[in-house]
Order: C-alpha cells, then sequence, then structure tokens
C-alpha cells in the first residue's frame, strides 16, 4: 500500500512562523525591484501587528487591506492574521462608490493602505471620496503602510512607531490563540447582484488545500519558485502565495502584469511553477517577442484555464512543462478541482480537472436540485473543507447559496465526464434565452475561439422582440489579422445551430475591455447592448 497522504491544518500565521524558521534567509516574495525574506517578512508581520494591537484593534474585528501587490500588503494581510483579526483585501479596481459600499458592509475598524508613486491610482484621494456622505460607524483608523502624504491619515512612521508600546510577546500569545476554523479573510465577489458579496473564509479553507497541493502536487525537486499573475487581493493569486509560503518557497509577481517583465522575473528567477490563470494572460506571455521557451527548462507546472485550442498550444510550446487546468472560485477559497498527474493531453485541453481530494461534488438540475447522470450538463454544487462559512451581513443571500447539510450551489453549469473529468459549461445565469432555446454564452465563445484570427471574445444576449434575445459577440483580433463582422458570421454559419450564431459582432481593442479584478465584466458589456436588435 502507498504511503498515505496526511492533511496538517494550519492558520496562515503559524505558516509563516514555520516557513520563517525552516528558511529564514529564503526569498519569500520578489517582485521587480521589491524581494524579501522570510524572517524580514515575519518580522514586519509581527510589527503590524503590534502596531494594530496599539491602536485598539482586537481579535475577530475587520481591518481592511488597499494596497497593491508588494512587500507591505504581504506583510499586512499576514500582520491581520496573527492577531485573529479578519483582513478584507480590497479590489484596488473599484470605485469610490463600490469602496464605500464594502467598508460599511464589512464593518471595518480599519484600513490599510498606500500612497506611492507606483501606485495606479491615488487610494486615500478614494478613500476619502468613497466615504463622503454617509458615515463608516465602525471605521476608527486610516493607516499608510507605505508611501508617504495624506490629510487626516496615519503616515507610515507614526504607525511603526506604535509597535514599541507593545511587546512582541503579546503577538505570540494571540497568534497561539487563532483557530483553524476562525475566519481569516472576507473576499468579496462581483456577480449578478447590485452590490458585492463578502465570502467568510476560514483560516482552514485559506491554507488547506493550497499547503496540500504545495507540498504533494506541485512540489518542485529543490525549492519552489512560483508565479502569480493577478493581485494578491484576489482568491486566483491569494491561494497560491500561501502553498507558496506553507513550503517555504518563493513567490514571484508584480505591481501589474506585463509580459515582458514578467517573462524576464521568471528567468530571472528561474520559476518552477507558474498561475497564469486566464487566456489573455497566457496570450500575452507567448505572444511576446522576449518569449523563449529555453529559458523556462525550470518551469514543471503550469497551471491554465483556457480554451482547448490555447491550452494545447501552450502544450506544444512547453512539452517538458506539466500544463494542468482547473476550476474555483472564490466561495470556495479558489480551486475546487485539478487536472490528474496521469491525464493525457487531450483531456488537459478539453476538461478542466477532477475534485480535488477532500472535496465531494454533485452535477444537479438546477431548477430541482435532483442529480443528474454523468454526461449531463447542470449545476455543480462543492461541499468540503473550502467552503466559504457564508456570505457576511447576508443571510438571505447565504441561504440561498448554502444547503443546510453544506453544499454550495455555484451558479456554475459543469459536464462531469465517467472517469469525474469536469467540463465548463458557463454560468447558469449566463444562459440565453433564444427563441425558446437555451444557449450557454461558453458554447458560442468556445466556438469563435477556434478562428485563428480571435484572441479574446465574449458573448452576452441583447433584447430581441422576436426571440426574447439574441447573441452578440465583442471580440479582439490578433495583431496582423483581418478579419470584419461578415467574416466571422460565416465562420458560424451552417458550423453551430442557426440560433447561436451572432446576429452582431463587436470589435474591442486590448485596452477596450471592462474588467473586474481577473475577469471581463459582462455587465458592462450588456450595458453597451441598450438597444432593441432589429
Amino acid at each position: 500500500m502507498d504511503r498515505p497522504i496526511t492533511t496538517e491544518v494550519s492558520t496562515l500565521g503559524d505558516l509563516l512562523f514555520r516557513a520563517a524558521a525552516v528558511a529564514p534567509e529564503r526569498d519569500a516574495l520578489v517582485l521587480p525591484g521589491q524581494r524579501a525574506t522570510y524572517s524580514a517578512m515575519r518580522d514586519g508581520a509581527v510589527r503590524v501587528a503590534r502596531s494594530l494591537t496599539a491602536l485598539g484593534v482586537r481579535r475577530g474585528e475587520h481591518v481592511g487591506l488597499l494596497i497593491p501587490n508588494c512587500v507591505e500588503f504581504a506583510e499586512a494581510i499576514l500582520g491581520v492574521a496573527l492577531l485573529g483579526c479578519v483582513a478584507v483585501p480590497l479590489n484596488a479596481r473599484h470605485k469610490a462608490t463600490e469602496l464605500g459600499y464594502i467598508i460599511r458592509n464589512a464593518d471595518l475598524v480599519a484600513i490599510l493602505t498606500s500612497r506611492h508613486p507606483d501606485d495606479p491610482v491615488d487610494f486615500p484621494a478614494v478613500l476619502a471620496s468613497g466615504l463622503e456622505g454617509e458615515p463608516a460607524p465602525h471605521l476608527e483608523h486610516i493607516v499608510l503602510v507605505r508611501g508617504s502624504g495624506g490629510q487626516g491619515i496615519m503616515d507610515v512612521a507614526a504607525f511603526q512607531a506604535l509597535a514599541d508600546h507593545i511587546e512582541p510577546s503579546v503577538i505570540e500569545t494571540r497568534r497561539r490563540q487563532v483557530r483553524v476554523r476562525d475566519a481569516a479573510l472576507i473576499i468579496y465577489t462581483s456577480g449578478t447582484t447590485a452590490n458585492p458579496k463578502g465570502c467568510v473564509l476560514s483560516h482552514e479553507a485559506v491554507t488547506r488545500g493550497p499547503v496540500e497541493r504545495a507540498r504533494h502536487r506541485l512540489k518542485a525537486p529543490d525549492h519552489d519558485v512560483v508565479w502569480g499573475a493577478g493581485p494578491l487581493f484576489h482568491i486566483g493569486t491569494f491561494a497560491p502565495f500561501v502553498g507558496t509560503l506553507g513550503v517555504a518557497g518563493t513567490f514571484l509577481t508584480d505591481g501589474y502584469f506585463e509580459p515582458g517583465r514578467a517573462l524576464k522575473l521568471m528567468y530571472d528567477e528561474k520559476v518552477t511553477l507558474t498561475w497564469p490563470w486566464f487566456p489573455a494572460i497566457m496570450q500575452g506571455l507567448i505572444g511576446h517577442p522576449s518569449f523563449d521557451p529555453a529559458k523556462l527548462a525550470s518551469m514543471r507546472h503550469l497551471c491554465i484555464i483556457a480554451p482547448p485550442a490555447q491550452v494545447d498550444l501552450v502544450q506544444t510550446l512547453l512539452p517538458s512543462c506539466e500544463v494542468i487546468q482547473g476550476c474555483g472560485m472564490t466561495e470556495t477559497a479558489g480551486v475546487f478541482a485539478l487536472s490528474d498527474p496521469d491525464e493525457d493531453r487531450v483531456s488537459r485541453s478539453t476538461t478542466n480537472g477532477k475534485a480535488s481530494p477532500g472535496i465531494e461534488i454533485r452535477i444537479v438540475d438546477p431548477e430541482t436540485g435532483i442529480d443528474l447522470p454523468d454526461g449531463t450538463l447542470g449545476e455543480i454544487w462543492v461541499r468540503g473543507y473550502n467552503v466559504m462559512e457564508g456570505y457576511w451581513a447576508a443571510p438571505e443571500k447565504t441561504a440561498e447559496a448554502l444547503t443546510s447539510d453544506g453544499w454550495l450551489k455555484t451558479g456554475d453549469l459543469y459536464t462531469r465526464l465517467s472517469g469525474g473529468s469536469l467540463v465548463f459549461g458557463g454560468r447558469y445565469k449566463d444562459m440565453l434565452k433564444v427563441g425558446g432555446e437555451n444557449v450557454a454564452a461558453v458554447e458560442i465563445e468556445a466556438f469563435l475561439a477556434t478562428h485563428p484570427a480571435v484572441k479574446t471574445v465574449e458573448v452576452v444576449g441583447r433584447f430581441d422582440i422576436r426571440l426574447d434575445e439574441v447573441p452578440v459577440a465583442f471580440v479582439e483580433i490578433h495583431p496582423g489579422h483581418d478579419i470584419d463582422e461578415e467574416g466571422l458570421i460565416a465562420h458560424c454559419r451552417g458550423r453551430i445551430a442557426s440560433y447561436k450564431v451572432p446576429r452582431a459582432i463587436i470589435f474591442l481593442a486590448a485596452s477596450d475591455w471592462p474588467m473586474s479584478a481577473t475577469k471581463v465584466d459582462k455587465r458592462a458589456l450588456r450595458d453597451r447592448l441598450k438597444e432593441p436588435a432589429s
């Protein structure tokens, strides 16, 4: 019998302390122009925790973070965790009104933020705008953890000086009081509702899966050097960062994504595992003039969620690297399924992995909740240690999403094949109703993506008097290609059902896409289609 894999569940703070004890002088976090060792990051996190304690922040209270990717973000979020407080990472793309809603809804007592030349916007100014008019009754402190300036905001030096009033032993006591099922994070996720919803995630949910994968599934021969493309306030990048902490590896990222900078960082640091996740990021990397597979010889694993054609191309370009598809969401603390090591090339290109150990899935009729046979498209339900505790301050939404016996109704459509592999079928609410026929937007998107000119495509429904709604495609084409609307529509005619053929193609440049943290904002695309189709 093979030696069984055993699970060690940890808090975020314990992961940091363990890594700092194992490899104190190893780089924990590296960005272009900035890096921190494990001992330095531990000391920085303890300093944040001491300063917050001096401000009167107590165990269980909520602390917001509006900071781009940087060493200070890592120290801040881990410092909050050391206290047994709940970190609320704020989306740097959110506008003032969205931030104001979250600050009030999340009952934040303090916000740690930044004013730095590298910041994409003036965060303190955005916060001030978001707090105008309606007070945030629990908010007592707004503090800079990097940069300087800002009226009514505590600067970095003053905040750090507060730590001198609290002995390190106080933080050690607080760290050892934190339970693995205590809430660690509230991450707000946008959806079809008017306001974002705050997913409450425990320490176990945030750490167990990433660390287990890092230790047993994705481990490098020497030590892990992991690159994450996205913002650390997003679970898609924070989860692999946590996994890297769990094996005392080195995590690579940047304050923004630029393919050339990202590739140079990976080449210089000899990356072993990459998490580009989304098609646009992967396309940016492989399409950049400096992309050279020979310089990525150290890379053993690459995790991606992308159409079959792109995954197949990546497997061709990187034949010695294991290309892994997966699926996940904020409500499941990231990944709940990944490709198995023994899956063949075709399966890796066309399916989205199998349920991770310890996680259960069901495919059900979204209207009745009745289980469907393999090979049938239905809503995927997920149950396990990784599922959120609920939506913060939203019992009605929590009751809609979680069953009494712990199943999360994801709202995502999947087909489970006989061998257990999952195939994504779009969002249940991203289904178009064309003349009475149900059409998954992702099905049309996948077909349009087979055209060599198409780089990115998103399909939404437009109101139609006769058919209720019809599909319209927003498309970005590859540089150097020339295709018009009629050409792409002709590509579809006769090859997919007539009711699935887009009634219009709207071409966008790369800078025109309305984005949330990591995805195209389809609500914004629908807003562009105000007039009924003829």
